[in-house]
């Protein structure tokens, strides 16, 4: 069929946020029922497909709806309006501060995460070891994700979803964050689980190599809308000059 090629078709996505100003609840008491929240429109009207085993980069200044489009994908938002289809393939978010019960320690939110993700708590077992050798966090492992720096809160995500491995990947700028051990560590392994054939990613960063490195295509979002597609040096030549 046609559309099997396509592990992701997205099709006139609209994602709005509702903003209250702050105000003075003593002031605002009796006036409450006149106040109107501003619509902010994050995502408007965007379309685009990828293909199964791209890398496709996604790269646009602050506020251009990059990462409120990423969450859509994974399911965390839901759009107003426009479709998205993930042909039934499994998928996983890697981003800051997305999915961990910080109360909960280090192991706890690896099973709590990888039956988000939907593996059942055998295969997450199978799996435990090796995550948690791989972020390397000692005794912090059995510790509440409270205590974590965001360095060590980086690592347990990053390990959670490069060793439970999805048909697609979404990477929201975490390649960036960590010890420069780990980096160098994280960013082999991304290479290598991106390279499989059958895996299609997505990845969001503003460190053009990063981009122009790993990326088969690159999608340019501007002010909530689809500014450029196509060739990832195509692309990324017209981005370049136009932040500069």
């Amino acid at each position: 069929m046609e559309n099997q090629k396509y592990a992701i078709e997205v099709k006139d996505l609209h994602i709005s946020y509702r903003c209250l100003k702050s105000f003075s609840v003593k002031k605002s008491f009796f006036k409450l029922k006149k106040t109107k929240p501003e619509i902010y429109e994050a995502v408007r009207g965007v379309s685009f497909k990828v293909k199964k085993g791209d890398i496709l980069g996604i790269v646009g200044k602050n506020g251009s709806g990059k990462s409120t489009l990423l969450r859509a994908l994974a399911g965390v938002f839901s759009p107003d309006s426009g479709e998205i289809d993930l042909h039934g393939y499994t998928i996983s978010l890697l981003a800051i501060g997305v999915g961990f019960q910080k109360a909960l320690s280090g192991r706890e939110n690896i099973y709590l995460s990888g039956m988000l993700l939907g593996f059942s708590e055998d295969q997450i077992r199978e799996k435990i070891d090796e995550i948690i050798s791989f972020a390397g966090l000692g005794k912090f492992i059995d510790m509440p994700v409270q205590t974590y720096s965001s360095g060590m809160y980086s690592k347990l995500a990053f390990s959670i979803t490069a060793i439970l491995e999805t048909d697609i990947m979404l990477i929201d700028e975490v390649l960036s964050v960590g010890d420069a051990k780990f980096k160098k560590k994280s960013y082999k392994k991304m290479k290598e689980l991106i390279m499989d054939e059958n895996r299609t990613v997505i990845i969001v960063s503003h460190n053009s190599d990063t981009i122009r490195n790993l990326c088969t295509s690159v999608l340019w979002l501007h002010e909530g809308e689809v500014r450029m597609m196509g060739n990832t040096d195509e692309v990324m030549d017209a981005y370049d000059e136009f932040m500069q």
